[in-house]
């Protein structure tokens, strides 16, 4: 300890010396001792510290000076209360000096002092008191009308302090604003400025009252109607608290809006500009409140958007539509002192412009109007003079083609391939878009030649973001626009940004339109783009490669594209190709631009490598090499997949072996993208080039093969898989080597619970072509046994290995081996059905054997032999559970297969046998799921009735069969079949509704389907059954509308407005429901409303990811925040909800903050009653944590702590460890070792 004070007296001491180099050295040693964490300084020294600084501020040297103020910083954290207070006195009554040397000083040291103090709890009372202290002396600053520099310091030190410190200050917010508002009218337009910066950091967090106290103040002053120039700042100050407070203008909006409308009347450019700014800040932050304003404002808008009154447009166009730009008052511009300098009216086009950008930006549902509204105004602005207003023009542009391509993006995979009737009805805004892209083309072709390089940037981002929007709608006008391309790349006087945005766009163009556009341009399009690739900027030389890739591939398209359109590409193979080996074959170049170029040649060898005769063997060499080296290996391995995929048919035998075992050695890396680009590699090599291909080559990739079979990672075992299936066909001989190796893998992941889809299907492919392969070892007979082993065994304990999953696999094999060897199919049959009948065989057995009969039958009708028939039902009437469900599933695979034999058989079984009917019912609705609606057609009417017979059956599982059936079935015949389900709501009685209401969700699928159109007319009757007296109806009907809403948004975005007020009726608590049972002793409340109240709360869920824009967030809040009290199901669902919609819909959560937060504080703070059981304790943990993760939600938006109860909140979970360790695990560990308070800041 005292080594410490002795160091620091030493340099104190040498702090007093008279040579500045002394002071300068020691004031820095100091400064380097006060960082360190570990220093602790007793009360003496603290003392001496602070006072030396502060002398040391007066210092004649401004070296020492500065260092003296950097010490403050790190002194704020290691000096006790009084020491920062003494600090703070000195600095505030330094800064209100004569000097002006050291009024500047000081209040940097203040500003350096407040960056400073503590936010965290502990730190709290430190930093109110000395907030108390710098504030009440900086009011009395800002009160010296006679030094305006002083003003300006106090005003800049209370903008830093309420940025940072506003939470602290809450006490002094209505003297500071009594102190702010009159300085608004100071004369000094400085001072103006920098108190409506405070004023702008103030209102975040005041209290409500505050803030209405100065909108009212505002609106007051501007009422009066106070000369230009301070309009000018009420009208700058209205903008900016706007902007800060959010949502809370909303209310007053009513009151404001009418007066800055009155404003842009003035004539006064300045004051228009903030008038616009004004509505800019109103758009952004209160959408919902601005709305019955929109069209004033617009107007405002588009007529001041053209507002130039000093400039003709009329000389360089002759379409009448620019008349109204020309003010005809103004021609007479004879008076010769007015220069372009004094013209400001740039200013207003440019707020005015940004306003509706704002617009476009928030309104979404307004699209349609805008594209009416809007899109022509802003077309015809592509002329304006001012460089920086057009940027802001093509900013609006831009953002109006985004927001109708997240539209599309969003509706469009609906209708993408839907049948012809669907698939017309393109998103209306993109229609709309598609009628105005030769306008847009004919006001930018012209610009693309202008010198000025920022508005060709912007044409080339508005055309990027065209052809992303509207695809192929650039195709006519491609000849229009090469010029311009070209032109920025050849220009001298072109920056590399410009070349590269340029490259990009083409990039962009080539691939989102056919090649037959491109190819007569070729003779001028290639020279720029080659003489790009030369370019010395590597960024350049990349872009310009991807643009040659795409080129390569116009000159000789392959696949859908390649009708033959008679254009010769051998002219132009040579300049790409020379310029393009030149950057293959360097070695020191860019990473990016390396694996560009193997990319480029590689598309040259597969589209044109019969142009490229001799030097074809020197190039494939080159790619050998790069696929030995490290970092362009993965680049090489899909290069040498797309050539020897070439329908060229590129002749690879020069390289062929040793790309094989270098190929080998790939498969043993853990890179998992090298491992799968390799395998594609591979099965393209063998599927092309078998011929080549000598066994021995083979080798080293067999060798790795049998250890990727496995199901750690089922997709890489897909692609092996399928590779040895391609072997098997191509090369058999080889595949004899390594079945011992591979084949046990593979029976491993036949017998894997995880084996499914695609996996599965290339499994039946491999062993398809193992047996046709017909090498020895592995005939029919011995793969046969080989699946069905383990379910032999004599029932171990390690016989509960075998899944569910896997004996369905297992079926799935044996039937493919089956179809693979039709003369062995009736032996397998006959043994099958010994196995089935035999009491002796284990139940797994018998299970297999009953899947495997169905699935044969599947495949190939087993006709309808009777002793089949007689089979399955006596295993039906088994008294094995597992029997009876394999058996039900294997007679409905039976009969998907020989319709006609089983389907009467099944009928009147179902008829007959009540006690079987669940499991026959099983088996039905696997025939309606699996058959084509074609050969299920003639038996639609007597399913129909016999479904209708069981539709109030009073076992609700078997309602649930009847109405998927029901719903399947429908999808069969839409046209007559959904109005007779229409028809049975009105007759049915609860249960009949219920059931038809579940059938309708069976048949929205979430792929395009036939039905849509229909069920589009008419679901909205069966939503009316959202308001059916029996809550039963309604629960089924919510989930209906859920699943609706989920898979199918489009059918119900325009019933929201109907549908909403029943879903949210749903979601209240009904006394009514909730009764209470006699248990014994205990009384038990039952609350019968609350599955209903659940389903309601779902759907809300998932409208929030479907129907964002369909919903009045705060109405919808109103709900979520009820649902914050309810049960701990639906609080669950509620605590979801409020996350998405923290991320989704900020400024509305703001909003509702205050009424928000007092739920999850109550759920986080809760305790466990100390004697309740083990399910009660973690219900309440998992609780707490879905709580946790809503605030860390919150939390995330920016500007939240602002709120004065989230602050709080947010205090009350660092300091509490609990708190601050559940919140800690629900961050995941984002904070990275730092306590819970930094990683709460960092929020």
């Amino acid at each position: 300890m005292s080594s410490v004070s002795y160091h620091i007296s030493n340099l104190l001491e040498k702090m007093t010396s008279t040579d500045k180099d002394f002071r300068f050295m020691a004031t820095n040693d100091l400064m380097l001792e006060l960082q360190k964490d570990s220093i602790k300084l007793d009360e003496d020294s603290e003392r001496k510290v602070v006072t030396m600084l502060l002398k040391l501020l007066e210092d004649k040297n401004g070296e020492v000076q500065n260092l003296a103020v950097k010490c403050l910083a790190p002194l704020v954290s290691k000096v006790k209360e009084p020491q920062v207070e003494t600090m703070v006195d000195t600095l505030c009554s330094n800064m209100i000096s004569d000097k002006e040397p050291l009024r500047d000083i000081s209040s940097m040291g203040l500003k350096t002092v407040i960056a400073e103090l503590p936010l965290s709890s502990s730190g709290l009372t430190l930093t109110v008191s000395v907030c108390k202290k710098i504030t009440s002396q900086l009011i009395g600053a800002m009160g010296k009308q006679e030094d305006v520099s002083v003003q300006l310091e106090a005003l800049d030190i209370l903008s830093d302090m309420l940025g940072r410190l506003s939470g602290a200050l809450v006490s002094f917010h209505s003297s500071l604003l009594s102190s702010l508002l009159p300085q608004l009218t100071s004369s000094r337009m400085a001072v103006r400025k920098r108190s409506i910066l405070a004023l702008g950091h103030l209102v975040p967090c005041c209290s409500p009252a505050l803030f209405s106290q100065l909108t009212e103040h505002l609106l007051t002053e501007l009422t009066k109607g106070p000369p230009t120039s301070m309009t000018r700042t009420y009208i700058q100050c209205l903008a900016t608290v706007s902007r800060q407070g959010g949502h809370r203008v909303g209310e007053h909006l009513e009151k404001l809006i009418p007066m800055v409308v009155k404003f842009t009347g003035v004539e006064d450019d300045e004051l228009r500009e903030y008038c616009f700014q004004a509505f800019e800040a109103f758009i952004r932050r209160c959408p919902k409140e601005m709305s019955p304003h929109i069209a004033t404002v617009t107007k405002l808008c588009l007529k001041f958007m053209t507002f130039d009154p000093n400039y003709n447009y009329d000389d360089d166009e002759e379409e009448d539509e620019d008349s109204m730009d020309i003010d005809d008052g103004l021609d007479d511009e004879s008076d010769d002192e007015y220069s372009d300098d004094d013209d400001m009216s740039w200013k207003v086009r440019r707020s005015s412009i940004k306003c509706l950008e704002a617009l476009v930006n928030t309104r979404r549902d307004l699209l349609l109007s805008f594209y009416s509204s809007i899109c022509p105004a802003l077309l015809a602005r592509f002329k304006e003079r001012e460089e920086n207003v057009r940027a802001d023009v093509f900013a609006a542009f831009s953002t109006l083609l985004r927001q109708t391509r997240v539209g599309s993006g969003h509706h469009g995979i609906i209708k993408a391939g839907s049948d012809s009737a669907a698939s017309r009805e393109e998103e209306p805004a993109a229609a709309m878009l598609k009628k105005q892209v030769p306008l847009i083309v004919k006001a930018l072709h012209r610009q693309l030649k202008e010198k000025s390089i920022k508005s060709r940037q912007g044409c080339f981002c508005l055309l990027t973001e065209l052809a992303h929007t509207v695809p192929g709608a650039l195709e006519p006008h491609i000849p229009a626009l090469i010029p311009g391309i070209i032109f920025s790349l050849t220009d001298k006087c072109t920056s590399s940004n410009m070349r590269i945005d340029a490259l990009s766009f083409f990039h962009v163009l080539l691939l989102s339109h056919p090649p037959q556009a491109f190819q007569p341009h070729m003779q001028v399009l290639l020279p720029p783009v080659v003489a790009c690739i030369e370019d010395t900027f590597y960024k350049i030389t990349s872009e310009a490669l991807l643009v040659a890739q795409q080129l390569v591939r116009v000159m000789r398209p392959q696949g859908q594209n390649a009708a033959d359109t008679g254009f010769d590409p051998k002219p132009f193979v040579r300049e790409v190709f020379s310029v393009t080996l030149k950057r293959l074959k360097a070695t020191d170049i860019d990473q990016e631009v390396k694996e560009r170029a193997i990319s480029c040649i590689g598309h040259m060898v597969c589209h044109l490598g019969d142009h490229l005769g001799a030097e074809l063997q020197g190039v494939l060499a080159i790619f050998l090499e790069r696929l030995k080296n490290e970092i362009t290996r993965l680049t090489a391995v899909r290069t040498i997949t797309l050539i020897s995929a070439s329908p060229l048919k590129i002749n690879l035998s020069s390289i062929l072996p040793e790309t094989l075992s270098v190929l080998g050695s790939f498969l043993r890396k853990n890179q998992r993208a090298l491992k799968l680009g390799t395998l594609a590699c591979l099965t393209a090599l063998v599927t092309h080039h078998a011929a080549s291909i000598k066994p021995a080559a083979l080798e080293p990739v067999l060798s790795e093969l049998p250890a990727l079979v496995d199901e750690g990672d089922m997709h890489v075992s897909q692609v092996s898989v399928t590779l040895l299936t391609c072997m098997s066909k191509a090369c058999p001989s080889s595949l004899a080597k390594i079945s011992s190796s591979v084949l046990p893998g593979v029976f491993r992941l036949v017998h894997s619970p995880l084996l499914q889809g695609g996996a599965l299907v290339a499994i039946l492919d491999f062993l398809q072509a193992l047996v046709l392969s017909k090498t020895s070892n592995l005939g029919y007979s011995q793969l046969m046994k080989s699946l069905t082993d383990p379910f032999h065994s004599p029932q171990s304990s390690d016989s509960a290995v075998i899944h569910r999953q896997s004996y369905q696999s297992v079926a799935r094999c044996v039937a493919a081996l089956s179809s693979s060897c039709p003369k062995e199919t009736p032996a397998t049959v006959t043994s099958l059905l010994q196995e089935v009948k035999s009491p002796g065989s284990p139940e797994s057995a018998r299970v297999l054997a009953l899947l495997c009969l169905g699935e044969m039958g599947r495949s190939r009708s087993l006709g309808g032999s009777k002793e089949v028939q007689g089979v399955i039902l006596e295993a039906i009437s088994s008294t094995n559970e597992e029997v009876k469900t394999a058996a039900s599933c294997a007679l409905g695979s039976m009969a998907v297969g020989s319709l006609n034999d089983y389907l009467p058989f099944l009928l009147k079984e179902i008829s007959s046998q009540p006690r079987r009917q669940y499991l026959l019912l099983h088996s039905l609705k696997e025939v309606i799921s699996a058959c084509p609606a074609s050969s299920l057609s003639p038996h639609v009417e007597s399913i129909w009735t016999l479904l209708f017979q069981n539709c109030e059956c009073q076992e609700e599982g078997t309602r649930n069969l009847v109405a998927e059936c029901l719903g399947k079935l429908t999808l069969v015949n839409a046209a007559q079949l959904l109005p007779r389900l229409k028809q049975q709501l009105k007759t049915g009685s609860p249960l009949a509704r219920s059931t038809v209401v579940t059938a309708i969700k069976f048949t929205i699928v979430d792929h395009p389907a036939p039905i849509d159109s229909l069920l589009k007319d008419c679901i909205g009757d069966f939503l009316k059954t959202l308001q059916d007296k029996d809550i039963n109806v309604r629960r089924v009907a919510l989930v209906m509308f859920n699943s609706a809403a989920h898979n199918k948004p489009s059918l119900i975005r325009g019933l929201l407005a109907s549908v909403l007020p029943h879903l949210y009726k749903e979601t209240q608590i009904r006394k009514d429901l909730i009764r209470e049972v006699e248990m014994g002793p205990f009384k038990h409340t039952v609350d019968d409303g609350l599955d209903v109240r659940k389903a309601a709360f779902e759907c809300m869920y998932t409208l929030l990811d479907s129907c964002l824009e369909g919903l009045n967030v705060l109405q919808f809040l109103d709900h979520v925040e009820e649902g914050l009290k309810d049960h701990y199901d639906i609080r669950m669902l509620t605590f979801l909800m409020l996350a998405r919609l923290a991320s989704l819909c900020p400024a509305a959560v703001l909003q509702r903050l205050d009424r928000l937060i007092e739920p999850l504080k109550a759920t986080c703070t809760t305790k466990v009653k100390a004697g309740s059981v083990k399910q009660e304790f973690e219900k309440q943990e998992e609780l707490r944590r879905s709580a946790m993760r809503a605030v860390a939600a919150l939390l995330a938006v920016p500007e939240v702590e602002r709120s004065p109860s989230m602050a709080d909140f947010a205090n009350q979970i660092r300091t509490n460890a609990d708190m601050a360790s559940i919140y800690q695990s629900v961050q995941g560990g984002e904070g990275g070792g730092l306590g819970p308070t930094e990683s709460m800041d960092m929020s």
